[in-house]
């Protein structure tokens, strides 16, 4: 896929390094991915049915960015911070499984990768790194919108 360090940052590193820079990257990308989608889905006012916790929380009484963070009780967070965690320790160890760095399959779900030629299967890849960098600088971008006080999702008329 490719190889750009404008920085330096990789030279004379081995092989695993760039391996695991790589692995990170595309882990971020794919976070950044589903962060946009969550972001703007819930700046557009849609939540899920129902509360949150037993005390009668609504998700609808969730304000949407950082102020959610506030917004949601200390066991709460403290859920999600353990659901991370636990998501980490799972995805570990078969994190070398795969053709390439970040190759999840695992034979239970064919989408069709198999068929796909060589050449195709480094577009596709490159395709998903670089979004993953654009989506990364767009979870930022909402981010600091959101901090400036500009609306993200303009109101219309």
């Amino acid at each position: 896929l490719g190889f750009y360090d404008p920085l330096g940052l990789l030279d004379g590193a081995s092989e695993s390094k760039f391996e695991r820079l790589r692995y990170v990257e595309l882990k971020h990308g794919r976070i950044s991915m589903l962060a946009v989608v969550g972001y703007l889905v819930t700046e557009a006012g849609i939540r899920l049915p129902g509360n949150i916790d037993y005390s009668g929380t609504k998700f609808t009484d969730i304000p949407g960015g950082f102020d959610a963070l506030s917004a949601i009780s200390k066991e709460g967070l403290g859920q999600i911070i353990g659901f991370i965690f636990f998501l980490e320790m799972i995805m570990r160890p078969i994190g070398g499984r795969g053709e390439f760095v970040g190759d999840f399959r695992n034979d239970a779900i064919d989408f069709g990768w198999d068929t796909f030629d060589e050449e195709t299967k480094l577009k596709k890849r490159a395709i998903e790194l670089n979004q993953g960098r654009a989506a990364q600088m767009g979870i930022l971008a909402l981010m600091v919108h959101e901090q400036l006080g500009v609306p993200i999702i303009p109101s219309l008329p």
